[in-house]
């Protein structure tokens, strides 16, 4: 059984990871990422966290004949943007967690 002083090492250290793990949960806010397609004709500007930020669209796709295709590039660059922001989160989330003294398998946050 652990002594009372080794569990308020434990104690002490979950709480830092959990401090750790909310810093780097609001700093995905501040990481864009850019998804593209259609050769950069239709670009998405996101967030790690996911948020869109904002589209552009080149001049060029922008008549009613294309109106299919662009959906389809808008939809495929968000598709882009999402997997970027997934890798973000995933690389600042791999900064915090790396140091931690986790089981094998356990996955941040909860």
């Amino acid at each position: 059984m652990p002594s009372n002083l080794a569990l308020e090492q434990i104690m002490q250290m979950a709480q830092n990871a959990q401090s750790e793990l909310q810093k780097a949960t609001q700093n995905l806010e501040s990481i864009e990422v850019e998804g593209a397609s259609g050769g950069g004709m239709v670009k998405v500007r996101a967030t790690a966290k996911g948020t869109i930020l904002g589209v552009s669209i080149d001049e060029s796709l922008l008549q009613p004949s294309e109106k299919t295709m662009v959906e389809d590039l808008v939809a495929a660059a968000i598709n882009d943007a999402r997997a970027k922001a997934d890798q973000a989160a995933n690389a600042e989330m791999q900064k915090v967690t790396s140091g931690l003294p986790l089981p094998p398998g356990m996955k941040l946050p909860f």
